[in-house]
């Protein structure tokens, strides 16, 4: 199983960026798939996640300017981040998890290799 993270990059606040999380080994249709995302010395944090079903979920400090979805048929989970801050600055990784308590790190089931967004102020 394999998830590869893409996307990051250096950006100015208040822009954006695209993430994309391809899977490959697993039938991504079956798993809640999530990002996270862990800054220098901090924990690994929730971001956001897509169930199964199709319904998201949101930290609070993204929401209204993350957005996650999800296509099955290419086994892919993507973020689009807008809006950044300086705050957002952190290694971003995507999460397959097959635990209904998909938000907690803890419950992935697999991890991408994590992908850098610096944001300058």
């Amino acid at each position: 199983v394999q998830l590869q993270a893409s996307g990051g990059g250096l950006v100015q606040a208040g822009g954006s960026l695209a993430l994309s999380c391809a899977a490959s080994g697993l039938t991504s249709r079956r798993y809640h798939m999530g990002w996270f995302r862990q800054a220098p010395g901090q924990e690994r944090d929730f971001v956001a996640a897509i169930n199964r079903s199709g319904g998201d979920s949101y930290a609070d400090s993204v929401k209204g300017r993350f957005t996650i979805s999800r296509d099955n048929a290419k086994n892919a989970v993507y973020l689009q981040m807008n809006d950044l801050k300086p705050e957002d600055t952190a290694v971003y990784y995507c999460a397959a998890s097959q635990n209904v308590n998909y938000r907690m790190a803890v419950n992935a089931n697999y991890w991408g290799q994590g992908t850098l967004v610096t944001v300058s102020s």
